[in-house]
């Protein structure tokens, strides 16, 4: 192993450019353009078969390196449309920001790509490293499983990833079986009848339709999940009408389902659709609501056999390793690779926040999602992962989780 991270230290400067440059510049899901054009760049510049535009912006860089098995190692590209407010003298000024950490991703992929192209005489079998796009909307996995990858590259024999997080750097969480949530987003269009405030008899008022859905929406989890089973629901956008004297014609919702079992997401499902139309008929709505997809994220599950290995190997390599007690109600689409390649796949959480941070106390905290003062979370638009030691972390963890696969010479 110590052979294989042999040069690291000289890549480092290499990999902080690399992570600035993508920071700087974040594309937006299925618009990564850019950053897919610099890791295939990066990618062919280690001797890898690199093939572009597989499920619209991804790439795929194959490594073939003698017989043994085919290890897929996975990182995504896309940024969120937050305008960035970290102060950082490489910070996003084009609204759109790395506020998930998927440059880091990226930047510690191409980082594990170059130690195990530059070490091929310690192992042998295939590498499959993959930048998948649109992940924030719970799609780039299947367009690219659509566009033939199955068939197109070698079929992997194990699927690993990692996310970045704001945990003390240099620490790494990850359970076996269920991971992350499911998810579920669609929008809900109520249709009403308008006309002017003053005569509200005339009319079919959506607002007062919408303001009952979501009422009712709360009594789903509370009355029809069982207190030993987990589920979310969340309306996070309502609009309706422009002005205070008219009434208007429909309302529409934003609704997001998060569950951990397949059972309990389709009783979830239906409850929902149920009460968006038994509301629509208690107002006396003349056209039956409308229920339209927006994404879906799968469960993300690890395996169980693989995750142990992952975890004695990252373990006897020194790294710091903290069970994680339930799964993260965030979501991926990630394991969408091992489940439709039949093969395991094992997805973990690296830390990417100062640990000076961390108080005692604040460490014991973590798993109820308490952060300390000065950490933000994902998704916030002052989120920043320390880029040391957090790269050299990343990238140490694929390199020690693929050689855990990989028929050493």
């Amino acid at each position: 192993m110590t052979s294989l991270l042999d040069g690291l230290d000289d890549l480092l400067p290499q990999l902080h450019d690399t992570y600035r440059d993508l920071h700087a510049n974040p594309e937006l899901s299925g618009q990564e353009h850019r950053t897919a054009a610099l890791a295939a760049a990066g990618l062919r510049e280690r001797g890898y078969e690199v093939t572009e535009n597989v499920g619209r912006t991804g790439v795929v860089g194959v490594l073939r390196n003698g017989d043994g098995p085919v290890v897929l190692l996975r990182a995504d590209m896309d940024g969120l449309p937050l305008r960035e407010d970290t102060g950082l003298p490489h910070a996003s000024t084009n609204g759109v920001m790395h506020a998930c950490g998927h440059d880091v991703h990226i930047t510690c992929a191409l980082g594990a790509a170059d130690l195990l192209a530059r070490h091929r005489d310690a192992w042998s079998g295939t590498l499959l490293i993959v930048l998948q796009p649109a992940e924030e909307i719970g799609a780039g996995a299947r367009w690219m499983l659509d566009d033939g990858f199955l068939d197109r590259f070698p079929r992997p024999d194990v699927c690993l990833g990692q996310h970045v997080g704001p945990l003390p750097a240099g620490v790494v969480t990850v359970r076996p079986g269920t991971m992350m949530a499911a998810a579920d987003t669609f929008t809900v269009r109520l249709f009403g009848r308008a006309g002017h405030g003053s005569t509200p008899e005339r009319t079919i008022d959506p607002i007062v339709m919408a303001a009952s859905v979501v009422l009712r929406l709360q009594t789903v989890v509370s009355r029809e999940v069982g207190a030993h089973e987990q589920a979310v629901v969340t309306v996070g956008s309502l609009h309706a009408g422009e002005a205070a004297n008219v009434i208007p014609d429909e309302a529409e919702l934003k609704v997001n389902v998060r569950s951990f079992d397949p059972l309990v997401r389709q009783r979830v499902l239906d409850a929902v659709r149920r009460v968006v139309l038994a509301e629509a008929r208690a107002s006396g709505a003349e056209r039956e609501p409308e229920i339209v997809p927006l994404n879906a994220f799968p469960l993300t599950v690890n395996d169980t056999g693989a995750t142990e290995r992952v975890v004695t190997a990252l373990r006897e390599h020194g790294r710091v390793l903290r069970p994680m007690r339930f799964p993260l109600a965030g979501s991926e689409d990630f394991g969408l690779f091992g489940t439709e390649a039949g093969c395991p796949s094992v997805y973990w959480f690296v830390g990417g926040a100062d640990h000076a941070l961390f108080s005692p106390e604040d460490l014991e905290r973590l798993d109820d999602g308490v952060l300390p003062a000065g950490v933000a979370s994902n998704h916030n638009t002052r989120f920043a992962p320390v880029l040391d030691p957090t790269i050299r972390d990343g990238v140490v963890n694929l390199v020690v989780a693929a050689a855990e696969w990989l028929s050493r010479k």
